[in-house]
């Protein structure tokens, strides 16, 4: 009767015992949540202050029909909405990181070759290098070049895509540093 009893014991044991402590969550990405509200409110401004040199594309609306060629986007399914952010926003700084270097690829592409903008690229490496420091360096990717006659068109619809993104970009960051 003693193997018996000792059996049910060892068996039983374990529901008496309160459950093991649950590991500890692994910290998340230690981002400087201000200083990314501040360098991202200060791109969206430099690009809302450059002015156009050709004042015919003022009023000048470009679209790109093909979606397979759009820039990365923030988009809905980013995971960069307030509820969210609190809780994982691992997925949502990876497309910002994605969309800080296309933008800054960019910018640095022949497209700019006769339009330089480096308080802009300045603003954009410091954003990119503390956001890249927990998520790493995504791929750079190499433009193909283009034509001369078009650098004043890519260059406003760049700029345009840009301001957008920025913008929504600065939300996250101002939510994020506002709930730590």
């Amino acid at each position: 009767m003693a193997p018996l009893r000792r059996l049910l014991l060892c068996l039983c044991l374990p529901l008496l015992l309160p459950p093991p402590a649950a590991p500890a969550p692994a910290p998340g990405p230690r981002i400087d949540w201000v200083a990314c509200r501040s360098l991202s409110r200060e791109l969206s401004r430099l690009v809302a202050t450059l002015k156009e040199p050709h004042r015919v594309l003022e009023e000048t609306q470009l679209s790109e029909e093909d979606p397979k060629n759009w820039p990365p986007r923030i988009r809905c399914s980013d995971a960069c909405d307030p509820s969210t952010l609190d809780t994982n926003n691992t997925r949502c700084l990876q497309r910002i990181l994605q969309g800080l270097q296309h933008y800054r690829d960019l910018l640095g592409s022949d497209i700019f070759t006769a339009r330089r903008l480096p308080r802009l690229e300045a603003t954009l490496d410091q954003l990119l290098g503390l956001v890249q420091q927990e998520h790493g360096r995504p791929p750079r990717h190499s433009l193909a070049p283009s034509e001369t006659w078009t650098h004043p068109l890519l260059q406003r619809l760049a700029l345009q895509r840009l301001q957008s993104f920025a913008a929504i970009m600065s939300r996250v960051f101002t939510h994020s540093a506002s709930t730590r």
